[in-house]
């Protein structure tokens, strides 16, 4: 399968219905580094169990929620109750609000082990999130491939590398016209952390 590799720019990635960009250093690598180890050593990592073609599996990563506690988030089936954000945590999403001018009130974070763990195919378009999400992307550590595609059509299908101490900024129509999963892939041995920063609605 061809993917067209999204040039890593700062305009819009998106060739219609929608508005993608793309900070490859957002952190300097030093502050990657740093961030990397302490959301490794510090956040609360689970396996949750989801539901998938009617049966429930573990998914294939770990993943952690923190934000306001007064309000949960839930996906495929499973509700996740946010824990208060972390020091760093904090410290993160202020400078995300800061450049991007945007409110965010959860994030939903992701560990992956290794290459075999992954996120297929999905949008971020729970009614909680409101009309136009602005999804906040961070990684730390090892670089995967990013993929993109329309949801109706499926075609065309664009993919980028994210990279360590980098920001994918996903928002306007988005989360209604795209789809978007992080595959598996043998090539990467080293562990990846994602942060997705949102505001869910009260």
């Amino acid at each position: 399968m061809q993917y067209a590799l999204l040039p890593l720019e700062t305009n819009n990635l998106l060739p219609f219905l929608g508005e993608v960009y793309f900070y490859s250093d957002f952190f300097s690598l030093e502050e990657a580094d740093l961030y990397f180890k302490l959301l490794q050593e510090e956040l609360v990592w689970q396996q949750e169990a989801i539901w998938m073609f009617g049966k429930k599996v573990l998914q294939p990563r770990l993943t952690a929620l923190y934000g306001d506690p007064k309000v949960p988030y839930g996906y495929s089936g499973i509700s996740m109750q946010p824990l208060p954000f972390t020091k760093i945590l904090e410290t993160i999403k202020q400078r995300l609000q800061d450049y991007t001018q945007h409110e965010f009130t959860h994030v939903l974070c992701n560990y992956y082990r290794d290459g075999q763990d992954s996120m297929g195919w999905h949008r971020d378009n729970e009614t909680v999130l409101g009309q136009n999400p602005k999804i906040a992307s961070l990684t730390f550590g090892a670089s995967r491939s990013f993929q993109m595609r329309p949801y109706t059509e499926k075609e065309p299908k664009l993919k980028l590398e994210l990279s360590h101490g980098s920001l994918l900024l996903m928002e306007g129509a988005s989360q209604h016209h795209w789809e978007h999963q992080l595959p598996k892939t043998k090539k990467v041995q080293q562990p990846r952390i994602n942060l997705t920063f949102r505001k869910l609605l009260g």
